[in-house]
C-alpha cells in the first residue's frame, strides 16, 4: 500500500486544498493556522470582516493563506468563494464551515422574535448548507476525496435556557451534516461535526460583554470535566482530525467537544 504524501512528510495536511468560512476571528482563525502547521498547499479564509481577514492571512503569510470577502448568507459569494478557490489551486480537499452567528436577545420562547431568528437561520443553517453545496460540487467535478467538517456546538443537540433560534440553527446543521454524509458517501466524500461547549472567543465575548476569563468562569460549570479550561485550540484539534487522513472512515459523525455537557435545572438558568 502506498504511503501517502501526508505520511512521507509527517504533517497532516500536506499540500491539500483547504477553505475555513468565518477564518478572520475564533475557531475559525485558529483552524487556518493549524492547517498551515500541518502543510496544507494553501489555506482560503472567508469572512465578512475583510479588515480582520487580511489582516489573518498576512500573519500567516499570504503564500500560504489568502483572504476572500464571502457571506454565506448571498448564494453568490459562496459560488464565487468555491469557484475562485478551484480556478486558482486546482481542487478543494477540505472546506471547514465554520461561520455563525447568534441573536442580540436571548430568545427564550415566550418572547421568540422571528426577523432575528430568520437571520441567524440564514447565516447557521441556510448559509452552511450552501458552503457544503457547492464544496461538495468542486469535489465530485473533481474527483477529490475530501473532508467536509461543520461546526455546529452542543445546543445542537440539547435544550437550552435562552438562545433558542441558535439551538435550532445548530440542530439544523447535524440534521445537514448527516443528510449529507449519506448523500455523498458514494463520491468518497466524508462529512463531519464538531460540536464544542461554550467557550471564549470574540462572539461569546461580545454576547456575554466580558473578558475571556470571566468567559470561561462562565461555561466552565457546564462540563463535568473540572480542571480543564475549553479553548480554541481543543476545538480546532477536533476540526483537524476529521479534516485529515486519520478519519478516513469516518463520515456522518458529530464529535462533541463538551467535557461532557452537563445539563440540569441550575446550568438551564440565565
Amino acid at each position: 500500500m502506498a504511503e501517502s504524501s501526508s505520511t512521507k512528510s509527517g504533517l497532516r495536511l500536506a499540500g491539500k486544498v483547504a477553505i475555513v468560512t468565518g477564518g478572520a476571528s475564533g475557531i475559525g482563525k485558529e483552524t487556518a493556522h493549524l492547517f498551515v502547521k500541518q502543510g496544507v498547499r494553501i489555506v482560503v479564509i472567508a469572512d465578512i470582516q475583510d479588515e480582520l481577514g487580511i489582516q489573518v492571512a498576512k500573519s500567516i503569510g499570504t503564500d500560504k493563506c489568502i483572504f476572500i470577502h464571502c457571506d454565506i448568507r448571498i448564494e453568490d459569494d459562496v459560488k464565487n468563494l468555491v469557484q475562485s478557490t478551484v480556478n486558482t489551486y486546482g481542487q478543494i480537499d477540505i472546506m471547514h464551515c465554520n461561520a455563525g452567528i447568534v441573536s442580540p436577545s436571548a430568545q427564550i420562547v415566550l418572547d421568540f422574535d422571528v426577523s432575528q431568528a430568520n437571520g441567524v437561520f440564514a447565516t447557521n443553517a441556510i448559509g452552511t448548507a450552501l458552503c457544503v453545496k457547492y464544496a461538495a460540487r468542486a469535489m465530485v467535478e473533481g474527483k477529490v476525496k475530501g473532508s467536509i467538517v461543520c461546526t455546529s456546538s452542543v445546543a445542537g443537540s440539547y435544550g437550552v435556557g435562552t438562545g433558542t433560534d441558535y439551538s435550532m440553527s445548530k440542530h439544523a446543521i447535524l440534521g445537514l451534516m448527516r443528510s449529507a454524509s449519506v448523500q455523498l458517501g458514494k463520491y468518497g466524500i466524508r462529512v463531519n461535526s464538531v460540536s464544542p461547549n461554550g467557550l471564549a472567543t470574540p462572539l461569546t465575548e461580545k454576547l456575554l460583554d466580558a473578558d475571556a476569563k470571566t468567559v470561561e468562569k462562565i461555561f466552565s460549570k457546564y462540563s463535568m470535566l473540572k480542571g480543564l479550561v475549553l479553548r480554541t485550540n481543543n476545538v480546532v484539534d477536533a476540526v483537524l482530525f476529521l479534516a485529515s487522513n486519520e478519519s478516513d472512515f469516518v463520515t456522518g459523525l458529530d464529535l462533541r467537544v463538551d467535557g461532557n455537557y452537563v445539563t440540569n435545572a441550575d446550568n438551564l438558568k440565565d
